[in-house]
């Protein structure tokens, strides 16, 4: 492919990439670089240290690091984004200056050496402001990929918009994970949005190709970090309308608000001992059978697994009868902007339960690829539950839907070729 057209060389920058083998940041990143990599592109990426880390390489692509700190100070980024990280530790916002110094002349060093054909620069904010030296100095047209993040700020930090205007006139290609996002770019500034959504980076053939209830229950499965923006607050609330002897809640992950959570779903069980907004302390959940009341008038059962291994996850997976995402638009303006765990669980053959908002409905389009419900209504996301539990004709159908919307979209190959096809464009 590459060798059919003029790029060749590509240097992707961003804020994130894995610092080890088994390192399991942007999986979603570092699948793309290496599916770029097997159509015939030389890539190098350029990322910041993380406590000292040294330039590596990751799946034979170079990773440069660059140093904006002591070591004992260079943790802005990995593990948690650094909007987080600031918000709670807001001396770390000093840190930015000479983050994006560091790596502007970084960047420049690396392509005098590499000379790369195009600099992809990911999160543009702040790093198209790190790669646009050796865009001008060297005459490499920038790519800017947005994925909804660096957007949100502009509501926090009014300072941000003119930057990014600015810096959207400055590159040749814009690359947005959704049309929602897309949408949050061009109120920015009129210009062309490229769509370049994720795959995903799950094996096929783990799944559960044929959903049936285990043990006489319907499995709802939840996986990812316990955030605001997740919404599990009421997929919790919705196993009020969901009887214990037919479903069961699973949530997968930890996050900062997982001991609320659990409070929460204890609440449920014991609602004369708790109020439902004091969860400021661990309990633990009540067992089944703990009450009295018949197990049919009792809310669903509801089980935090913690964060799990790779094979943990694979049976999850394999043992669930839906996946849900029950999205919100959060206290802070943030949501999903593409929702990538969903592709993953239509890869793996579940049916799709998620809210209508950000990103979501690119890949879930209501009663073709899975049901959308509105955000915040724990009703609506118990009664998609249920009607799916009622309707394995309908399950199969979605299942089907999905399937075609992953080959038409969703498909790493058409991904990587429409990529490299808008890199041979500005070349031009």
């Amino acid at each position: 492919m590459a060798e059919q057209s003029g790029v060749q060389k590509v240097l992707v920058i961003g804020s994130v990439y894995p610092r080890f083998h088994e390192d399991a940041e942007v999986p979603w990143l570092r699948t793309s670089i290496a599916h770029l990599k097997k159509a015939g592109l030389d890539i190098q990426v350029l990322a910041p240290a993380y406590k000292g880390l040294k330039s590596h390489e990751i799946d034979g692509v170079k990773v440069n690091r660059f140093r904006y700190a002591p070591a004992s100070w260079e943790f802005l980024t990995h593990e948690e984004g650094a909007p987080s990280k600031m918000a709670n530790k807001p001396w770390l916002q000093l840190l930015a200056i000479p983050y994006i110094i560091s790596g502007f002349f970084k960047c420049i060093k690396i392509c005098r050496k590499f000379k790369p054909d195009i600099i992809h620069a990911h999160w543009p904010f702040p790093h198209a402001y790190i790669a646009l030296g050796a865009a001008k100095l060297f005459k490499i047209p920038l790519v800017l990929n947005f994925h909804g993040a660096e957007l949100l700020l502009i509501h926090k930090k009014k300072w941000v918009k003119p930057l990014l205007k600015f810096a959207i006139g400055q590159a040749q290609a814009v690359f947005a994970n959704s049309s929602f996002t897309a949408s949050k770019i061009k109120a920015l500034r009129d210009v062309q949005v490229e769509w370049s959504p994720y795959g995903t980076t799950l094996e096929k053939g783990a799944g559960n190709t044929e959903p049936h209830a285990i043990n006489g229950k319907f499995k709802i499965l939840f996986v990812g970090r316990h955030i605001e923006r997740k919404g599990i607050r009421y997929l919790i609330e919705a196993a009020k309308y969901l009887p214990r002897d037919q479903f069961e809640i699973r949530i997968v992950g930890v996050g900062d608000l997982t001991e609320q959570l659990k409070m929460q779903a204890d609440a449920l069980c014991h609602p004369e001992l708790y109020e439902t907004k004091n969860f400021s302390s661990q309990v633990e959940l009540c067992p089944l059978g703990s009450s009295e009341t018949e197990p049919k008038d009792l809310p669903a059962e509801i089980i935090f697994t913690g964060k799990l291994s790779p094979e943990a996850l694979a049976n999850e997976y394999r043992t669930a009868n839906v996946f849900t995402l029950p999205a919100i638009v959060d206290s802070k303006g943030d949501t999903e902007g593409l929702g990538v765990v969903l592709i993953e669980a239509m890869e793996l053959g579940l049916p799709i339960v998620a809210s209508n908002v950000g990103g979501i409905p690119d890949v879930v389009i209501d009663g073709e690829t899975g049901i959308l419900v509105p955000e915040k209504d724990p009703e609506a996301l118990a009664s998609a539950y249920k009607r799916l539990a009622a309707e394995p004709e309908l399950v199969k159908h979605l299942l089907a839907g999905s399937q075609k919307r992953i080959n038409e979209c969703f498909t790493w190959d058409g991904i990587i070729e429409r990529q490299i096809a808008v890199y041979n464009k500005v070349l031009t």
